[in-house]
């Protein structure tokens, strides 16, 4: 066999006591590649800079290899030739035939002034047992973070912990934040179902867009595959995972309360933060004086988000008892037109539906759902917190029209 061999060698040509003919020995090259010759990369780089044979075009490092082992001059002086494509793609780019591609200038953000611009997003903190006591019940939540970071400060504004995020406590959990702190201008989303809710469950915005649309604060919720607009608090969520949850790895919801609040204590007011609006000091440290945030309203309009959907328009076919659903309402248009496709458009001034086919404007149809009336904040909030539970529903179970 060839490795009985190999050894039989090895040891026949060792001294006695020698070890060292023992120990594997490494079968990488012990001296460095011979470079290639000066005559050769004149060559190369003069078919590059003067195609031959009449090539009408810049030749690659394959065409290159081509016409150097055609050379005659340097198959009659015996220099060795390159053979990897690699090689003369190093030699083009060193001279100076390849230009290295120059990163896309980046333009930094603008700062926004604090406490105007907060991001929203969700972190992973934990799973946890059941809270029945029972030590053996199965691991069945994951304990979740609603993080919400300042955009012109890097600061921590609130992080709340639940077990049980949906589109209903979320709303809930945002209310508690800007009962708190007050109402920024803006809030950045992403497309998280509890934020904006999931396909098919609405023609119109979700509720939680909704109602920071009706308290004065302007929503952007990114497009998909887009963390990076929403950085800031995504570079939280990596500071947090790395010296808070792997260090302290809660296991209930309590733990991850508790180690949650001494970091967000941490972060805010002790940690050295390298963002360009703190320099390297802790937010508080940066900003020791932050803005009030007005306050939220006594008295909500519960119909202030119209403009959101003003211009939209819907491809609809009429049923056969002539009625169109829009956003979980039926509007009649007519029986005659049943089995038609119509084009449902949305006049917020006007607060209704204008119905059309083709060019024909069937109908005009005042918008349903609405309130009419301003509402307290706490009742409008109740009243959000239940459309947002319903909302939610209508993922598994979508219901029928209203009447």
């Amino acid at each position: 066999m060839s490795w009985v061999k190999k050894w039989r060698r090895r040891l026949g040509r060792a001294t006695w006591g020698d070890d060292a003919a023992l120990h594997s020995r490494s079968r990488a090259r012990k001296h460095p590649p011979p470079g290639v010759p000066p005559p050769v990369v004149e060559r190369l780089l003069a078919i590059r800079d003067a195609p031959p044979a009449h090539l009408q075009r810049t030749p690659g490092p394959r065409a290159i290899l081509y016409f150097l082992h055609r050379d005659p001059e340097l198959r009659a002086a015996g220099l060795p030739l390159p053979r990897s494509t690699a090689t003369v793609w190093r030699l083009l780019r060193r001279h100076g035939r390849i230009a290295r591609r120059r990163p896309a200038p980046r333009e930094p953000w603008e700062l926004a002034a604090p406490m105007t611009s907060w991001q929203l997003d969700f972190k992973d903190v934990s799973s946890v047992r059941g809270e029945r006591g029972d030590p053996a019940a199965k691991w069945r939540h994951v304990v979740e973070s609603l993080d919400c970071v300042d955009c012109g400060t890097s600061l921590l504004v609130d992080a709340v912990v639940r077990d049980d995020f949906t589109e209903e406590t979320a709303l809930t959990a945002v209310a508690d934040l800007l009962r708190a702190h007050g109402r920024p201008q803006t809030i950045t989303l992403d497309r998280d179902p509890r934020f904006v809710g999931a396909a098919g469950t609405g023609d119109f915005p979700s509720p939680l867009v909704r109602f920071l649309t009706c308290l004065g604060v302007a929503v952007q919720v990114n497009p998909p595959r887009r963390p990076d607009l929403n950085g800031y608090v995504e570079r939280f969520h990596r500071t947090f995972e790395e010296e808070c949850l792997r260090v302290h790895q809660p296991a209930t919801l309590a733990a991850a309360r508790e180690v949650t609040a001494a970091f967000r204590a941490h972060y805010n007011g002790e940690r050295p933060n390298q963002a360009r609006s703190c320099g390297n000091r802790p937010p508080l440290a940066a900003f020791p004086a932050l803005p009030a945030l007005p306050p939220v309203p006594p008295v909500v309009d519960p119909d202030a988000w119209l403009p959101l959907v003003e211009g939209r328009r819907y491809r609809r076919a009429v049923k056969a008892n002539g009625s169109v659903v829009v956003e979980h309402h039926r509007y009649y248009v007519g029986r005659r037109w049943q089995g038609q496709r119509v084009l449902v458009a949305v006049a917020a001034d006007a607060r209704e539906l204008a119905v059309w086919r083709g060019q024909a404007l069937l109908k005009r149809l005042p918008l349903r759902g609405l309130r009419e009336a301003p509402l307290p904040f706490e009742w409008y909030v109740t009243q959000m917190e239940q459309e947002a539970r319903i909302h939610a529903g209508r993922r598994r179970w979508p219901s029928r029209p209203a009447a």
